[in-house]
């Protein structure tokens, strides 16, 4: 059995006028996140670290902004899309385990339905997927609230 480590990052700019969503769910903020796509930092750093454990490039290879297809994007479809790619090139998905940095708003009460949703579009048990949240005590750019960002390590699997 080949196993794979891989890690991913994102990061957005909180703006006004638009939805925040992480880990698919919509989370109810004053601001949310600046992207081509629905922004969702946590599930673009999914991504990546699935991308980047089968190298097979990062999600801006895959899906790049400046494609209007993307614009808007389902982050949750993109990720759908990336399973199918590992499960193309032979690999699985073990498990995830991410953070994701924010000052506010405070994620503890949605975290528990974002591990739902990345479980079912990876067909992974929702135990498979660790999703912590944390804030930088005011510090730097998260800790301003001028944005928000996601580190994500990914173990796939080759028969």
């Amino acid at each position: 059995m080949k196993i794979r480590v891989g890690h991913g990052y994102d990061v957005h700019r909180l703006t006004e006028n638009r939805r925040l969503i992480l880990g698919g769910v919509t989370i109810p903020y004053e601001k949310g996140l600046d992207g081509h796509s629905d922004a969702d930092v946590l599930t673009h750093a999914i991504i990546d670290a699935l991308f980047g454990a089968a190298a097979l490039g990062d999600i801006g290879t895959h899906f790049p902004d400046t494609d209007p297809a993307y614009q808007g994007a389902d982050s949750l479809r993109l990720l759908q899309a990336a399973r199918d790619e590992l499960l193309h090139n032979g690999y699985t998905v073990s498990n995830l385990d991410a953070t994701v940095i924010a000052q506010k708003p405070k994620l503890k009460p949605y975290i528990e339905e974002m591990r739902q949703k990345i479980a079912a579009i990876l067909e992974i048990d929702s135990d498979c997927v660790s999703i912590k949240a944390t804030t930088e005590e005011h510090l730097g750019f998260t800790g301003r609230l001028e944005g928000i960002s996601a580190h994500c390590v990914a173990l796939i699997c080759k028969e």
